[in-house]
């Protein structure tokens, strides 16, 4: 600019009228140097400071494809948008909140940007993709502040595999701030597709049980055409964008913040941060956001890949989470469990049915047995404090079901009333810890609100104390609490197997469910979906084989996984297909996504120690052909389980990979398999 445009200054000042009737300024040298110089910076500053050239600032992934370009409009809204290798995967999405006190979605001014620094953490988990893991990432910290003067803080982090952002407010107060709205929004393309999952209306339902997060996906939908949903869409949401694959979830929620939820605005392809239903929470708590200063946000999470492998193997939603707690871990032991409900119900809660259920898991070398439902009333504590003591002797741990209860359901099933207060708390738990009980199911959340979130953790921390495993019904995504609370071992929030006996769609659509699901819910959270029935069901057939109920619990991922099949069944199956049940893990040392589509195919490769598991589900009602590449497995022949001439029957086999680790095999329709390698 200036070796063009600085000889054409002089004489464009001279020819100024100022200049014209006053010669004498131009006479004075020093006079004409002042207005040479005045002249230059009036010139360029318009160029120069425009306010969204001022604010625009980037941060990049490790590897360089991904990025995030965080800038302020011109009247002070920040924006953000996504890019890999520079195309635009998510077009400006709004950021911003409104605090009671404070308007945080506009008037924005930039104070200062962190420079990018490189971020890493290595951790354990217990259970889930793999053990032991690696984040890596990049991050800046955009620091503004409102018309106010009042300080918001941005922080990004950009990891090879996703975009993360958290708000925080920096500033001390001693009185409570509120949260009124998230203007945090996720701009679309027009093409885009998405498989969401619609929330229930608060307080709907059986007995006022929603939301309960059991809602049927509505799948590989364009976003317009999306049904109103009058309470917003569950995370995690999943979104095919052209050539890119999208996941949005939320982790790290602390006892300061509800759970939040998608909303869209109108028909469009913006999808917003809404906060939770008013009407979700524990007696007398709150249900939005309300804290002290200084003040943090959970995570919001955005995975994106040019493949689903991307979203299959990513552990963004534990990388994000706060580390464990403090304490004494020793007693979690992830596993399998029998369960008498899930065939026979509410009849098989006496203390004979749960002594043979217990002698099944023992034969099949399972950690757990789960007694549902009314055991306090069927069983009562003095038969379960024998029938506690007789599992001891088949090293078999109970697990027995409570009713979170409150106000905010009017659900009758006990125990109830047992868990609301720290008192109640320890009395129960001290209890079950003196008799020998494992762990607690506990059902009948009421939501996302900020004081229901907070009593779910509370109640896991409370377990913990006690040495209880966990496990959530009825309840939220888990959103990284498993990192967090190392006992917390799986939550149901998904239509799990309990609703496919009772409703012939349920029974249409587990196919296309199951397979969607990998894609999904479980992406990041332990899902209890509670897998597997070779039995038929009592009062018509099922829609899937039994290779297919096979490969369900080396596909879905649980730290406790309830088998549904029950002794009788289990014994007409053939013995390597009930070897396999017994060896099933459920901790794995990788994870490597192989091949399919939401809804209609899904093939995953788990590894636990020096064996590699296969597995596959086909979702549709037609027999398919579909290739596996497996380069990262060095065993070339492995052991094929599937299914055999009929639906109820298995074929056992061997499977050879060429030089290049890659077979073919077909999948009968609805049908599956489960392929193992000995390294």
């Amino acid at each position: 600019c200036f070796a063009f445009r600085l000889p054409a200054i002089p004489k464009m000042i001279v020819s100024f009228p100022l200049f014209q009737t006053c010669p004498h300024f131009i006479n004075d040298a020093r006079q004409r140097l002042f207005w040479l110089i005045l002249g230059v910076f009036a010139f360029f500053w318009p160029v120069q400071l425009p306010a969204q050239v001022r604010s625009a600032q980037v941060v990049s992934s490790p590897d360089g494809h991904l990025s995030v370009e965080v800038l302020l409009t011109p009247q002070g809204q920040a924006t953000y948008t996504v890019r890999f290798d520079q195309d635009v995967v998510m077009p400006a999405s709004v950021l911003g909140l409104i605090r009671d006190d404070g308007d945080f979605s506009a008037g924005l001014r930039l104070m200062s940007v962190s420079p990018s620094e490189p971020v890493s953490d290595t951790y354990q988990m217990r259970h889930g993709k793999r053990q032991q893991i690696t984040y890596r990432a990049n991050r800046r910290v955009i620091h503004l502040a409102n018309r106010a003067g009042q300080k918001l803080d941005i922080q990004f982090q950009v990891a090879n595999d996703g975009v993360a952002f958290r708000y925080h407010f920096p500033e001390h107060s001693a009185d409570l701030k509120t949260i009124r709205t998230e203007a945090t929004s996720f701009q679309f393309r027009a093409d885009t597709k998405g498989w969401l999952q619609p929330c229930a209306v608060s307080k709907s339902g059986w007995n006022a049980t929603n939301p309960s997060y059991e809602e049927h996906y509505w799948q590989n939908t364009p976003l317009a055409e999306l049904p109103p949903s009058a309470a917003g869409w569950a995370y995690p949401a999943l979104f095919q964008s052209g050539p890119y694959w999208l996941l949005l979830s939320e982790t790290a929620p602390n006892r300061n913040y509800c759970g939040t939820r998608l909303k869209q605005v109108g028909h469009s392809s913006t999808l917003k941060t809404e906060l939770a239903d008013p009407r979700e929470t524990v007696s007398g708590g709150v249900a939005l956001p309300t804290s002290q200063l200084p003040w943090t946000t959970p995570w919001r999470l955005i995975t994106v890949g040019t493949s689903l492998a991307t979203i299959v193997e990513s552990t963004l939603g534990t990388d994000l989470a706060r580390p464990a707690i403090p304490g004494d871990f020793s007693f979690v032991k992830p596993g399998r469990a029998a369960w008498s409900w899930g065939y026979y119900q509410d009849d098989s809660t006496t203390f004979d049915a749960q002594k043979s259920f217990i002698d099944y898991a023992a034969r099949m070398g399972w950690e757990y047995n789960l007694v549902d439902a009314k055991w306090d009333r069927r069983i009562g504590h003095e038969k379960m404090d024998e029938l506690a003591a007789y599992a001891a002797t088949k090293r078999v741990g109970l697990l027995l079901w409570y009713n979170s209860s409150g106000d905010w359901n009017t659900v009758p099933l006990t125990p109830k009333s047992r868990l609301l207060t720290p008192a109640d708390r320890n009395q129960e738990f001290a209890r079950l810890r003196e008799m020998g009980i494992r762990g607690i199911k506990v059902d009948f959340f009421g939501g996302d609100g900020q004081s229901m979130m907070a009593y779910y953790q509370d109640l896991t921390e409370a377990a913990a104390k006690y040495g209880l495993v966990v496990n959530y019904h009825g309840a939220t995504l888990p959103r990284g609490w498993q990192r967090t609370y190392p006992n917390l071992l799986t939550a149901e929030a998904v239509r799990g197997y309990e609703t496919v006996p009772a409703q012939e769609a349920d029974r249409r659509l587990q196919p296309t469910h199951c397979s969607m699901l990998p894609f999904t819910r479980n992406v990041f959270d332990p899902m209890d979906y509670t897998p597997t029935l070779f039995s038929e069901l009592s009062d018509a057939n099922r829609a899937t084989t039994n290779a297919f109920e096979l490969a369900l619990p080396f596909l879905f991922l649980s730290g406790i996984q309830h088998i549904v099949e029950v002794s009788a069944g289990m014994a007409k199956v053939p013995d390597y297909v009930q070897q396999l049940m017994k060896d099933l893990p459920v901790v794995w040392d990788d994870t490597r996504f192989v091949a399919g589509f939401p809804g209609k195919l899904v093939v995953i490769a788990r590894r636990a120690g020096r064996t590699w598991y296969v597995a596959g589900i086909n979702g549709e009602a037609i027999s398919k052909s579909v290739e596996l590449k497996l380069p990262f497995i060095s065993a070339k022949t492995g052991v094929l389980v599937t299914d055999g001439a009929t639906n109820r029957t298995f074929e056992k086999t061997t499977l050879t990979t060429d030089n290049t680790g890659t077979t073919r095999l077909v999948i009968r329709p609805n049908g599956g398999f489960v392929l193992t390698f000995q390294e």
